[in-house]
């Protein structure tokens, strides 16, 4: 089937975007829905509801992806996140990641869903883009990334959770789907995202 653009923008840019989008906005949002109509139409539309509320929420509603702090360049997001770093403001972060390696790559968070560490680059290097494993800018390519997000929450490739642990048949956990990610950081915001989306999805005839 094929989902009713015209209903889907009416609804999220409404409900979603405070009433007006940008280009990139929907340009975004149409490579996610191309995407899933293109490779699983059939599937639980919830799933797709809920990745749109983890780009959202990821990429500060921009739905194109970001950079870890959002700053425009490496160099900077590299500054942001040492200072941070320095203050005792990522007490979750045993070694920073972030700092270029001996090759001058740097491992920081990019994407729709802010991959970050070299492990998982190359990870999802494997199910994506194999140059990924050696430059993670290919993240911040809008087709990349959305098929990293894809790969990642469909297999739980990022945490172990899965789309499908969540969301099957009469099961449906917007809140513990967070877990996906990252633990419940952020759960019910996302939540609310993700139910918004899905009363966004109705179908052509």
């Amino acid at each position: 089937m094929t989902i009713n653009r015209k209903f889907f923008f009416d609804h999220a840019r409404l409900g979603l975007f405070d009433g007006k989008m940008s280009s990139s906005q929907v340009g975004g949002i149409t490579v996610i829905l191309d995407k899933w109509e293109q490779e699983m139409p059939t599937a639980d539309d919830r799933w797709l509801a809920y990745m749109f509320a983890t780009a959202h929420h990821e990429t500060g509603r921009t739905m194109q992806p970001v950079r870890e702090t959002f700053a425009s360049t490496d160099a900077q997001a590299i500054k942001i996140l040492d200072k941070a770093f320095a203050a005792g403001k990522l007490p979750w972060v045993s070694s920073p990641y972030w700092r270029p390696d001996a090759q001058g790559i740097s491992w920081l968070g990019r994407g729709l869903v802010q991959l970050t560490h070299k492990a998982n680059y190359v990870k999802m290097a494997a199910l994506t883009d194999p140059n990924l494993a050696t430059n993670p800018s290919l993240a911040m390519n809008m087709t990349t990334a959305a098929d990293i997000m894809f790969q990642g929450m469909i297999r739980g490739s990022f945490t172990g959770k899965k789309l499908g642990d969540f969301f099957s048949g009469a099961k449906e956990q917007w809140r513990e789907a967070r877990k996906i990610i990252n633990g419940l950081e952020k759960a019910d915001l996302v939540a609310s995202y993700g139910k918004q989306y899905y009363a966004c999805i109705s179908y052509t005839v």
